[in-house]
């Protein structure tokens, strides 16, 4: 075998690999555990969180998640939305420092929400939905660890924080920001103000805002996938950009007849 043609194949085989990586790789961006929406405003009041939870495994079904809340800076007034098929036990912790709100002083706080009795299988999500009181405003993110059980014992832990600057740890927490007020993110206290108004006229507009808000949630959430689709495609488009090149290279290089 000549050397050109060792080299031709040893290149087209490094292709191959690039390739399937990331083709490979392109969808694991979209099976985190997630918390949506992805923002609030700092000290945000009577709220939800959705805490969004897909299956992996082709062979195994999600049967146990366990969502640890923040105590250095703990969320109020947390409540549990009831979940076809699922339980769930909240468990609280007394503060070492207690939260001072309009409705009194708060000395306790969820420090953990686990879900079991339920199943998610191969291809499908769950949404898990918490409600609270009131968010910090003393902190600029809140990292949920979760924990997630296999049918068949395994178990992923979504534990790590994701650091300014760097790359997407492997297994990142669902993590929610915490917006100034006012800020054009600051999206799902709109709903909340335009209903404390208080006459018929106002729940219109309010139903109208909160419609608003939860149609621009789910356009940036269809941006974020498109954005993602797109980095991955133009990645492969690079690769194979690469390889082109080092074939015209090599071809450049060979001695001509």
């Amino acid at each position: 075998m000549s050397p050109m043609s060792t080299i031709l194949r040893r290149t087209g085989t490094v292709a191959a690999l690039a390739t399937a990586g990331l083709l490979t790789a392109a969808p694991l961006a979209f099976a985190h555990v997630t918390v949506h929406p992805e923002s609030y405003a700092k000290g945000a009041t009577d709220g939800l969180l959705s805490f969004r939870v897909p299956n992996e495994e082709d062979t195994a079904s999600t049967t146990k998640v366990q969502v640890f809340l923040p105590t250095d800076h703990p969320v109020v007034g947390v409540l549990v939305t009831p979940q076809a098929g699922w339980t769930a036990r909240a468990t609280t912790i007394k503060l070492k420092k207690p939260i001072k709100t309009d409705d009194g002083t708060i000395t306790d706080a969820v420090s953990e929400i686990t879900w079991t009795g339920g199943r998610i299988r191969h291809g499908e999500f769950q949404d898990f939905e918490v409600a609270f009181g009131q968010l910090p405003d003393d902190t600029d993110q809140l990292s949920f660890k979760t924990l997630q059980t296999y049918s068949d014992g395994k178990v992923v832990r979504w534990i790590e924080e994701p650091q300014k600057g760097a790359a997407e740890p492997e297994s990142p927490a669902p993590v929610l920001t915490l917006t100034a007020k006012g800020t054009a993110e600051d999206t799902s206290s709109a709903g909340t103000e335009t209903g404390a108004s208080g006459s018929d006229s106002s729940s219109t507009s309010s139903s109208s805002a909160s419609s608003a808000a939860k149609e621009s949630t789910a356009s940036d959430k269809s941006g974020d996938s498109t954005a993602r689709a797109l980095g991955t495609t133009g990645l492969i488009v690079g690769v194979l950009g690469l390889i082109a090149a080092g074939f015209a290279v090599v071809r450049g290089r060979s001695p001509r007849s």
